[in-house]
């Protein structure tokens, strides 16, 4: 049995990608290939427990180092218990977030940089690398609204917070959505860019088109 294809979405919180996440995943298997989502942070019993560490807005003072350690505890079990088994099972999977998140919001954001993050990916992670990434990175304001209004529903309907980075000042996203762009310009054959205020639908056109042309099938041989 052939290996598997790791693909993560990447972007801010706002962006748009567990919508498109979901639409990929039933175009994948509408087509007859085996997905696998996962996310980042959370995915598994002991990611989600950390989850609710980082994003809860009453972890307060939690240092930016700490904050990357959490970050890829959190990964080393996922990439454990669900992306290495299902790409041996030959699966594609569908990450929200990787370590490209680490590097935008901790190595960008919280000014730690991008060396400490990579070595920590290299020691953690083994080197494990998406072989596609979609980054959606529609414009800071247009995310950050969005996320914001998400994040109020979401504890009103639920009581559940997850606001800790939204409450962050515009200058930390400008930080993340720059370093953002900067790793699509030095990984240009691993990370699509699509960029701008576009609709849903443009969106996964772009999506679908870069995941035909990486897997070499075509994009209508199965209605959408």
């Amino acid at each position: 049995m052939s290996r598997g294809i790791f693909i993560t979405l990447e972007g801010l919180d706002g962006s748009g990608k567990t919508t498109q996440i979901k639409r990929l995943a039933n175009w994948l298997e509408k087509r007859g290939f085996k997905a696998a989502v996962t996310r980042q942070p959370g995915g598994t019993a002991t990611g989600d427990r950390i989850r609710e560490l980082l994003l809860d807005s009453r972890s307060k003072g939690l240092a930016p180092v700490a904050e990357m350690a959490l970050m890829f505890a959190d990964r080393a079990q996922t990439i454990a218990e669900v992306i290495e088994p299902a790409l041996a099972a030959g699966k594609i999977v569908l990450c929200d977030r990787f370590t490209d998140s680490t590097e935008a919001y901790q190595g960008g954001g919280r000014d730690l940089g991008t060396e400490i993050v990579l070595e920590m990916h290299r020691v953690v992670c083994g080197g494990l690398q998406p072989d596609l990434t979609l980054l959606l990175l529609p414009s800071l304001e247009i995310s950050l609204g969005r996320a914001r209004r998400r994040n109020e529903r979401q504890t009103a309907q639920t009581g559940k917070d997850e606001g800790r980075f939204e409450a962050e000042q515009d200058d930390f996203y400008r930080r993340v959505w720059q370093k953002y762009r900067e790793i699509a310009l030095r990984e240009p054959d691993r990370v699509v860019l699509i960029e701008g205020n576009l609709g849903v639908d443009e969106v996964y056109e772009q999506i679908v088109e870069a995941v035909a042309e990486r897997l070499v099938i075509s994009t209508t041989t199965v209605p959408a």
